[in-house]
């Protein structure tokens, strides 16, 4: 029983890295599905099996070979979570990426990747900025006057 429980979150984890690798939301393969976003949860989390039919729709809907939910369980040495082109596996980075592709305007996009480096580098060193190395509101306030 054991094994089962490991391929149904093993093929849970495959959907949800094929969704989140298209920029789905749960509730979005849901529609698709005709099911709750509750239920591609549960799928999701191995928490339900997913059915034959089920699991052959969400191919077709995410556009991968059925196999793709299987790959990587023999031998599994390879990490369950596939790295995103923009490196995101969570909402709020997915929907940053999205949104930043977004835009058109070249110096806006130079302002903004400036402004967000700033802020990892300040949150990378955990302390206060020395020497006003980090953005403070005037630089952040020249950064958005920039974009404009």
């Amino acid at each position: 029983m054991h094994q089962l429980r490991h391929i149904d979150r093993h093929v849970g984890e495959r959907i949800r890295s094929r969704r989140a690798e298209l920029g789905m939301t749960q509730h979005d393969l849901a529609t698709l599905l005709g099911i709750s976003y509750q239920q591609v949860q549960k799928y999701e989390t191995g928490a339900n099996r997913v059915s034959a039919g089920r699991l052959y729709e969400m191919a077709r809907q995410l556009g991968s070979p059925v196999g793709f939910f299987f790959e990587g369980l023999e031998g599994e040495t390879a990490r369950s979570v596939t790295e995103l082109a923009h490196g995101g596996t969570n909402r709020t980075t997915i929907d940053l990426a999205r949104n930043f592709g977004r835009l058109d305007n070249a110096s806006i996009r130079g302002a903004i990747s400036t402004l967000v480096r700033a802020l990892a580098d300040e949150n990378a060193e955990d302390s206060e900025p020395v020497n006003g190395a980090g953005p403070n509101g005037d630089q952040v306030h020249s950064l958005a006057q920039a974009a404009e």
